[in-house]
């Protein structure tokens, strides 16, 4: 059985989180062009080697930052967000322009 060690709730079976993706750097989502935010969003990396991985556990709800080398499948550490992000981002809907009238 694998053990990733969970920063809230400490070693626990892999079986209970989900894996969110590797962390990349988010482009402006209000400047940039479509294609831009679809490679951010649909595309990743794959590099062989050490990466930084959003994971989720999935009972608590807790997403967290995880190094994994993805070769050898190593977790080398966990650790919270906070430690590189010092604020949340929220995104907001784009305000509804008004229909046209026709005449």
């Amino acid at each position: 059985m694998k053990i990733m060690p969970c920063p809230l709730n400490g070693p626990r079976n892999i079986n209970e989180f989900t894996y969110g993706g590797e962390l990349r750097s988010m482009p402006d989502p209000g400047t940039c062009s479509d294609a831009e935010w679809a490679d951010y969003v649909f595309n990743c990396n794959n590099r062989a080697g050490v990466v930084t991985e959003w994971w989720l556990h999935n009972a608590s709800s807790y997403w967290f930052l995880a190094e994994r080398h993805t070769v050898s499948d190593e977790i080398l550490r966990t650790f919270d967000p906070k430690e590189l992000f010092d604020q949340r981002v929220d995104f907001t809907l784009p305000a509804k322009q008004p229909e046209e009238v026709s005449a």
